[in-house]
């Protein structure tokens, strides 16, 4: 016995934005993670040719930001992932549950 059946004469949606943001995803992580990085690389480049500390306050607050930045960039990605797995999941093939028998009767019986 199957838990689902397939409703009959369903058709499902022809996949559309949904299927592109997903395969979009990977590239957009890893790049747009990669770009967020620049700033924190440039300034460590930066400091390492004139010679000035690692340590000092402007360029630990450049990592702060870079590091919030690349965490709120993942967040935002998540978020998209989740509604386009949902926006495919409901175009998907429609199930229904096996049916019970029902009694017929238009008064409820009491015992």
């Amino acid at each position: 016995m199957k838990l689902f059946n397939r409703l009959p004469g369903f058709t499902p949606a022809t996949p559309g934005l949904e299927r592109r943001v997903l395969r979009a995803l990977p590239t957009a992580l890893w790049a747009g993670s990669l770009l967020l990085c620049l700033p924190s690389i440039a300034i460590r480049a930066w400091s390492w040719l004139t010679g000035a500390p690692a340590d000092t306050p402007p360029l630990m607050m450049v990592d702060i930001y870079v590091a919030s930045a690349i965490i709120l960039h993942w967040t935002a990605l998540f978020t998209a992932a989740i509604a386009a797995f949902i926006v495919m999941i409901m175009k998907g093939p429609a199930f229904v549950a096996d049916a019970y028998p029902l009694i017929e009767s238009d008064t409820p019986q009491c015992r």
